[in-house]
């Protein structure tokens, strides 16, 4: 089934290259939540999560011409989407840093509307280790986990795009996850 939506998202892609609007909407519609966590938890700003998704969209919108479906539409997408985080780092190099993310969109994104508030507040505290912990790791690593994580792509397509091995980006997500872990406890809840 996957291989299929992936198909389809390529095909998608030519459709749109070919002036079919409502292709790019399928393809935005199906992208856009899980590259909007993607930024986020990466830059942890929501401002610069906006300005970076729009920058990935516009790229995506001007390069349709030259399109090719190589490989999986969705390693594409954060091909250009991890391009623009290292852009924007280089850029940002020495200029203060933008407030973090406030506390509503922390909680919005990690509990379903109408928990208990003991479950709520539990719940605020296990997302403030986590970003503490994720904030620590080094880029390498924190970079392959939030790939993983957020765009469902292979090791070897994160390879791909990180520009390292398949055993390189499957070392550093196993670096990952067990620096989150020791952070978050026995009991943390870490994907992968």
């Amino acid at each position: 089934m996957e291989a299929m939506l992936e198909d389809d998202d390529g095909q998608l892609m030519l459709r749109y290259a070919r002036g079919d609007a409502r292709a790019f909407e399928k393809l935005y519609t199906r992208h856009r939540a899980p590259l909007y966590r993607y930024l986020a938890r990466h830059t942890r700003h929501a401002e610069v999560a906006n300005d970076l998704f729009q920058e990935v969209w516009s790229k995506v919108i001007a390069s349709r011409m030259r399109y090719e479906p190589k490989a999986k539409f969705s390693t594409f997408l954060y091909h250009i989407a991890h391009n623009c985080c290292i852009d924007h780092y280089r850029r940002a190099k020495g200029r203060p840093e933008a407030p973090p993310l406030d506390e509503d969109w922390q909680m919005a994104a990690a509990a379903p509307a109408g928990e208990r508030p003991d479950a709520r507040a539990e719940q605020a505290q296990m997302t403030a280790r986590y970003q503490v912990a994720l904030k620590a790791l080094p880029a390498e690593q924190r970079d392959v986990f939030l790939l993983y994580e957020e765009s469902g792509l292979s090791l070897e397509e994160i390879g791909h795009i990180t520009g390292v091995g398949m055993e390189t980006a499957k070392s550093r997500l196993r670096y990952a996850v067990a620096k989150l872990r020791g952070a978050l406890g026995e009991t943390g809840e870490v994907g992968t």
